[in-house]
């Protein structure tokens, strides 16, 4: 896959970018290089790979140190939104911002 330069156009307005020639086309050439490695990566046959839970660990034994998945703080909903201000169902109610 690689962008062409109405790509490029397109993406900078959707980002709210004002992007000159010059910047134009060194965006095209960076995003296009960036394609290029990700498809190099694409055609490495990895079947028979075992996933590594860490990168370290194709070369040394690695102990992950995860905590145990528990809430370690009180639930205090009811005193954060109190200086909202528009709350609903526990829930705070913003302006519409989508065009």
């Amino acid at each position: 896959m690689s962008l062409n330069p109405q790509d490029i156009a397109r993406i900078a307005n959707l980002a709210r970018l004002e992007l000159q020639p010059d910047e134009s086309e060194r965006m095209l050439a960076q995003i296009n290089g960036f394609f290029e490695i990700v498809e190099k990566m694409r055609a490495v046959d990895t079947s028979g790979v075992d996933p590594l839970p860490h990168p370290v660990a194709a070369v040394q034994d690695v102990h992950l140190r995860l905590r145990e998945d528990v809430a370690s703080e009180p639930n205090a909903r009811e005193a954060n939104q109190q200086s909202a201000p528009a709350v609903e169902r526990g829930l705070f109610l913003v302006p519409k911002v989508i065009e």
